[in-house]
């Protein structure tokens, strides 16, 4: 990791995209954040972070939850307190999901997909997920805890096909 992408502290993920043309079934993509132990760094998530939910210390919160993509700008956002994080984790690992309410609908289905994840004001990653277009799920981004306790950051765009329950299974393993 480059000595831009260590030290991280509070981190914000932004996701944004167009709505479903009218008479459609909506759009409806999720941000995902797992969240692993120190002592398990790729099992099972300790927990996860998504709609209707936040991390129970309140490390990592949801602030933003569309399910339809209407509106200018960020439709979902999620922060993440590193800082504040317990030293029983050394990994949290950031993924988006569409949700199948109409069929399967993958990246590619979805116009103007992005997101963008910032730390302060330094962007970090901004992606349109063309790399995923036929993923209907994707990692963006793992953090990892040093050591000396200092958070640092990896672009981790990885495309799934998978519904969103399974690939809150998926997302954090190994795949180095």
């Amino acid at each position: 990791m480059t000595g831009l992408n260590k030290g991280l502290r509070k981190i914000e993920v932004a996701l944004k995209w167009d709505p479903s043309p009218t008479g459609e079934p909506p759009h409806d993509l999720d941000i995902v954040a797992g969240t692993y132990r120190a002592a398990d760094p790729y099992g099972e998530p300790a927990y996860l972070v998504h709609f209707d939910s936040r991390s129970p210390d309140g490390t990592i919160n949801l602030n933003r939850d569309s399910r339809t993509g209407q509106g200018l700008g960020t439709d979902e956002s999620m922060t993440l307190e590193l800082e504040r994080l317990s030293s029983e984790y050394s990994r949290v690992v950031v993924g988006i999901v569409i949700q199948p309410s109409s069929g399967r609908k993958a990246f590619g289905d979805v116009p103007n997909t992005s997101v963008r994840i910032l730390n302060g004001y330094t962007e970090l990653i901004n992606s349109d997920f063309t790399g995923v277009a036929e993923a209907t799920a994707a990692t963006v981004a793992v953090f990892t805890r040093d050591d000396s306790g200092e958070w640092g950051m990896r672009s981790a765009i990885r495309g799934f096909d998978t519904d969103p329950e399974e690939f809150g299974r998926l997302m954090g393993q190994d795949y180095s």
